[in-house]
Formats: C-alpha cells, structure tokens, sequence
C-alpha cells in the first residue's frame, strides 16, 4: 500500500484536470485520462475505509474545481457572503455528487471477491446507476465535458451523455491499468492499451457517420415548396432586464411589470415587422405573474394588453409566465395564437429545490424563516406538445422546456415521442451573471437534449445565453452575457428521426443497474453452493443426470463457429437496418423472412 499522502496527491492531479476539463475547448481530451492518478490512488490502497476517504477527498475536490460558479450562486441568489455559498457547496458535495461513492464500493468489492478484471466494468456501472438512481441537482455528468468534440458528442443519441460517462469511465479504468503495468513487458498492457485506443475511436466513427445534414444543407436537399413549408423562423428575446426583487423595491411592481412588457413589446415588434419572425418566444417568467388568471383588476388589465399585441403581430408568442388552479401555482410557458388567444400552458416540471419549492414532508413555518426565498410552486405533470399555427396556414407541434427542465433527458424524449418538432426551451441564468460557467454548462446540457431526440432547439434566457442549437447540437446564432439582443435564425423542422434514445429512452442507468444486480444474484448463488456443497454436487452428478460429450473434428468446429459468428453478426446487422428503416419497421413478415434466411 503506498502512503497516504500518495492518495491525496492523486486526488489533486485529478481535480486540477477536472477544473481544465469543465472548461471546454482542447481541454475535452483531459476526460479520458483525468480519473487515472486518483484510480491509481485506488489501486494502491488497502482497506474499505481508505477507499471511502479517497472518495470523499475527490468528491470534494472536483465540486470545487467544476462546480465554483455555483458557490457565487447560491450566495447570489440568497443575499449571503461568498464564504457560506462556498460552505453550502462542500457540505452538500457528497449529495451533488453520489457516484464517487457507489462507484468506490461496488469496485471495492469486486476486487475483493476476486474478480479483479471485472472490477472496471462493476465501478464503471455503480457510476452511471447512481446518477440514475439518485438524479443529481444539476443534472451533470462527466459526458458533458465531450460537447467540444463534434464528433464524439453525436453518440448521445445512442446512449445519452449517461452513455458517454460510461465510455469515459472504462477508457480510465483502462489506462490505470496501463499504468499499473508499466514496467511489465508490453504484452502486460496490450489489450487495456488498445481498449482505451479502440473504445473511443468507435465512438469517433459512428459520430462521423451519423451526423444529421446542417440546415444549409438540409434545405438545399428539398424542393422550394418544401423548403417553404419545413423551415421554422423564431425569435428569441434577450431583454436583459433581471433583479426583478431589487427593482420592485426599488420601483414598485406596477412600474417593473410596466418596463418588462415595454421592452419586450418593441423588440417583439421588430422581430415581427422587420425580422419577419414566423414565432416570437420570451424568456422563463419574463411576464412575473399569473396570465389568464388575474389577481386583480390590474392584472387583468395587463393581460388584455398582452393578448391585444400578440394578436395584432400576427405571428404565435411563448413566453415565460405563472399559472395557478386550486393545487397552487406553476412555473408556466404560455402559448398565444393570434387568432384564438391563449391556446395553453406547459407546467415546469423539473422545479429547483429550495428556491421553487420544497418537499411537503420538510415544509414547515419554521423553514421558511430560515430560507424566505424558498418558494412554493407546484410541479408540472411531464412534457406537454401544443401546435403552433403559424401565420401562413402550417401547424407545426412544439414542446417547450423551463429552465432546470432541460438537463433531464426523458422530458424532450417524452416530447419527441408525442410528435414534437421542436424545442423550445427558456431559463433565467441570471445568477451566473458574475460567473458565467455556470451559464454556459447550462447551455451545454440543453444542447444534449437535441442530439438525443435530432430536434432542433429554440433557447431564450433573460440575459445569456441564448442560442439556437441545431440536431447536431451546434449552436447557429447566440447571444452573449449581458447584453440586450435579439436572436433570430431560420431551422428546418420536421419529425423526430428515429434514435436508441428515442426508442429506449435514458436507458444507459437502466441497463447498468441490471447488470450489477444480474451480478449479486451470481455471487449469491455462489456462496450458497459453497454453503451447501451436497446439493451442488448432486445437482451435477453425472449418476443422475448422465452426461455424455461428443467432440467435434477441428474442421467442423471452425466452421460451426464461423456459423455461430455470421448469425450473430446477421442480428446485429438487422437490429441497424430496422432502426433507420421505417418501411422494415412495421412490416413483422418481412423482419421474420431476413431473421429466418439470414439466422
């Protein structure tokens, strides 16, 4: 066992490139590798207790290095010193971020059950499972740091950034094998060598060739007429306008409600008549109270006002509002055409815990004292599809996603699957406005939710960064922190194209947690032969279940196996074929011709 001081030096290596790697750029190279100075840390290390230690050291260590941004946050948004975000954040580090935990148990025990090279696997599970089981408040994962990489973040789509974590994973694991064999001969890291080679190059490969056409070239492929009748022009207002609180104290609601809608009137007002927008979206509460249900007669005269407008523009409006019925109020996006008023809302569903809401099981007078910011609105019931009816007859289903909505990938997938052709997604980040990390990761983590589903996405935010993201998950046209703009880009829409994601859902978590339970059942069953040695030997007696064995000629049993590889390869072949043929697809007698000639 190398000294503890050894550990901790490697905790630090793989915080310091977890800090690079959360930054983006070049720097996405680092995820392969940044994991391997702290699993040789593991490796080296003797005891349950001084692997949990290396595990908590980590855990706190990569808070602070990816997470700092949220430390301002929270001290932001609360009105407190720095000093307490920073000790909310690291206290809270091992709840942020589970998976070091489980990730070190599980492989822990692998290892010790003997079962050394399967440990990789094992960990590399716990990982990606605990992330399912128990989904983070950010809803990050180590597979975001690909985003910079075009080609390996195409993958999403098969696996989510959840599959991608777990590509990262094993390539480490890999490589601390490497390390550990280092001054063995080479035959001693060949194979974990060109596992870590191969693994992500496969990756590099399938992105290459799964690349959905760019809106250039997609609307260069279709006839006029059907360009006209696929391309989608939005409107996105970036008003800059934020500390509605601050200003209310200072203004008084009326005059801050006053100056939000007069801002996003005239720039709404250019969008349309200059810009020749077909959708004009605000951004998430950029109208701070009820709309369709007023509190008074105040209200009711601005919401009158409202739908006045939107209607004389002409053009469909989606834009950040609240909603309420008899269970409460909501974090709403409301849709207005303008012919018909107020078609409906979509309900925030994934609220923020603390600030939006608190679980009624901790909910009590005594708390909100405490926390006063703590709000108290409702959860949404899921995605919810609307058709926008554009000003030239089309009718094209929407989604809309609200803010911490989007780092959860069953949501947009729940839309696709309704039949939405587009995402339209709001936030307010204005927390991150000294820190605009966090901002960006924000953006990075909606750009995912497009990969998985090949929808084209809409994001406005009340002062950065929006942007306009295409299936690729490239962002077209955006806006900087801090300024007043407005975003304007012209995409194609159409009908989700069929991807594993799409047709499994997040299924990355699902399957790993199978397979570790698959695992303890195994190991169970072991340890009860070993406990009860006569009935496993009478289960294999050869007296009551005589076994005879007939051994093939060298000849044929390449050829059986040649067989055996061909079929199953044929398989495969034929799952890849249905998924992109939608003709194959639905016809069951022709999947069982293929499967029968071919298997």
């Amino acid at each position: 066992p190398a000294p503890l001081w050894r550990g901790l030096l490697g905790v630090l290596l793989s915080a310091l490139m977890a800090f690079l790697y959360a930054r983006g750029g070049i720097a996405y190279v680092l995820g392969f590798l940044l994991l391997v100075p702290w699993l040789h840390a593991l490796n080296t290390s003797v005891g349950l207790t001084r692997h949990l230690l290396l595990a908590y050291a980590l855990c706190l260590a990569y808070t602070a290095a990816v997470f700092p941004w949220f430390a301002h946050a929270i001290s932001s948004y609360t009105e407190t010193g720095v000093f307490l975000g920073w000790l909310v954040l690291l206290v809270t580090a091992p709840v942020l971020q589970p998976q070091f935990f489980a990730f070190v148990i599980v492989r822990f025990i692998t290892r010790k059950m003997g079962w050394a090279k399967l440990a990789m696997f094992t960990g590399s599970a716990a990982w990606v499972a605990a992330e399912w089981l128990l989904p983070k408040l950010l809803g990050d994962t180590l597979g975001h740091g690909l985003y910079p990489s075009v080609a390996l973040r195409q993958a999403a789509d098969l696996g989510g950034a959840a599959g991608l974590s777990l590509m990262l994973l094993l390539t480490n694991e890999a490589l601390s094998v490497v390390l550990a064999a280092r001054k063995q001969s080479v035959r001693g890291f060949q194979k974990p060598l060109g596992f870590a080679i191969v693994l992500p190059l496969l990756l590099i490969i399938y992105g290459l060739f799964s690349m959905q056409p760019t809106p250039e070239e997609k609307l260069k492929q279709q006839p006029s007429r059907a360009e006209k009748s696929s391309a989608l022009r939005v409107a996105l207002v970036q008003a800059n306008i934020s500390n509605y609180e601050q200003q209310r104290e200072e203004k008084g609601t009326h005059a801050v409600v006053r100056e939000v809608l007069d801002t996003h009137f005239a720039m709404s007002y250019d969008a349309v008549v200059r810009q020749h927008a077909d959708v004009v979206m605000w951004t998430e509460t950029a109208y701070p109270t009820t709309f369709g249900h007023p509190k008074s007669e105040a209200g009711a005269e601005l919401d009158s006002e409202i739908l006045s407008n939107m209607r004389a523009a002409g053009v469909p409006f989606i834009f950040g509002t609240y909603d309420r019925d008899d269970g409460g109020e909501y974090n709403a996006a409301a849709f207005v055409m303008p012919e018909t008023g107020l078609l409906g809302f979509y309900r925030k569903t994934r609220l923020f815990l603390f600030t939006e809401y608190v679980p009624s099981w901790l909910d009590s007078p005594n708390l909100r004292r405490y926390l006063p910011w703590t709000g108290s609105w409702q959860k949404g019931s899921g995605a919810r599809v609307l058709p926008l009816r554009l000003a030239d007859g089309r009718e094209i289903p929407v989604m809309a996603l609200i803010c911490l909505d989007d780092v959860d990938s069953n949501l947009a997938i729940d839309g696709a699957r309704l039949g939405a052709q587009a995402i339209f997604t709001m936030s307010n980040d204005v927390w991150f406005t000294h820190h605009p990390q966090g901002a960006a990761l924000h953006q990075t983590v909606a750009a995912f939710r497009s990969i998985e589903t090949r929808l084209p996405q809409f994001r406005v935010t009340t002062n950065g960064f929006s942007g306009v993201i295409d299936p690729n998950g490239n962002v077209l046209a955006g806006a900087r922190m801090g300024e007043r703009t407005l975003v304007i880009a012209t995409l194609p829409v159409g009908a989700a194209p069929v991807t594993l994601m799409l047709l499994w859902g997040d299924w990355v978590g699902r399957a790993a947690a199978g397979f570790l339970l698959s695992l303890f059942l195994l190991a169970g069953f072991n340890a009860w032969r070993l406990r009860h040695p006569e009935s496993a030997e009478l289960a294999s007696s050869t007296a009551v279940f005589p076994l005879r064995v007939a051994v093939l000629p060298s000849a044929a049993r390449y050829i059986a196996g040649a067989l055996r590889l061909f079929s199953r390869g044929s398989l495969l072949v034929i799952g890849a074929v249905t998924l992109y043929d939608e003709a194959l697809r639905t016809n069951t007698l022709a999947q069982i011709r293929i499967f029968s000639g071919f298997f």
